[in-house]
């Protein structure tokens, strides 16, 4: 069974690219010493590459996301490497990337040991990222083939829209990973609740990563709190309460938990209730 690493990534003010470099590689090292095969960052752990530059730019919403672009590179690059060093699947920090008509897209790339590389976008974008930060929703729904079966990405708020996850379970996701970036108790409790509900309907593993830690200097991810977490079904096989493992509320750390990929498939088909082959009958109301 594939064993999962879900992160409490604590945001630092890093200063050059190099203390970056070393962070990233020690969290990776950290999981892949405790035989993780697949790691989850959280939502905008990116942005604490924004230290990286002068003041008047990591103050500064849209300068920020001008300055990061010049990172990207380096940034899936580093991934990739990570990825094929430690043979791990890695979904990085999400990144805000700019598009050629000028707008940004909130992005979480996933990486393969193989040294593939693809994306999901942010489908939902919350008031924040509208009506100040100025990020623009994605629209395509994707599903990743890896080696222990077929893993999708609902980024944050997205986890809180059920119809996301359904259409990704119905494509074969029995692994959804969700990075998120809550600022306030209640943010992380919708997140957690909408992941809870996906594994839940669509009897599914769910992975939810934390950004946790403050950073004053910085306009876009000044609080950040939460915890991580990999949630189940619940039904036989599976924990009573649907929650395979859970961290220490905002203390920095990997939650970790082995992933049994075929039993999602034994409890669709055997389980006491069958919310994934139920869901098309709640439309039938004759």
């Amino acid at each position: 069974m594939p064993k999962l690493a879900s992160a409490q990534y604590d945001i630092g003010f890093l200063e050059t690219w190099p203390n970056f470099v070393a962070k990233t590689r020690k969290w990776v090292q950290e999981a892949a010493d405790n035989q993780a095969d697949m790691l989850l960052f959280p939502e905008y752990a990116c942005m604490e590459l924004a230290s990286l530059f002068p003041k008047a730019v990591y103050s500064s919403l849209s300068e920020q996301l001008v300055a990061l672009q010049t990172l990207l590179p380096d940034y899936l690059q580093l991934f990739k490497t990570l990825a094929v060093e430690y043979r791990l699947y890695i979904q990085a920090g999400t990144f805000p990337v700019q598009q050629q008509n000028g707008e940004y897209r909130n992005r979480a790339y996933f990486f393969s040991p193989q040294g593939t590389l693809d994306f999901q976008e942010k489908l939902t974008m919350t008031r924040f990222e509208n009506e100040q930060w100025h990020i623009s929703r994605g629209f395509e729904i994707k599903v990743f083939e890896t080696e222990f079966g077929k893993v999708a990405i609902n980024i944050c708020y997205d986890s809180e829209f059920p119809h996301y996850a359904r259409r990704q379970a119905e494509q074969g996701a029995t692994l959804i990973l969700t990075p998120s970036c809550t600022d306030t108790r209640a943010g992380y409790n919708r997140v957690r609740i909408g992941c809870q509900a996906r594994a839940l309907e669509n009897q599914c593993y769910v992975a939810q990563a934390s950004l946790v830690g403050n950073a004053d200097w910085s306009e876009a991810v000044d609080v950040n709190c939460g915890a991580a977490a990999i949630f189940t079904p619940v039904d036989r096989g599976f924990p009573d309460n649907g929650i395979l493992a859970v961290g220490e509320y905002n203390r920095p750390q990997w939650v970790y938990a082995e992933v049994d990929m075929a039993a999602i498939e034994r409890v669709r088909k055997e389980g006491q209730v069958f919310n994934y082959r139920d869901w098309p009958k709640q439309f039938d109301c004759r």
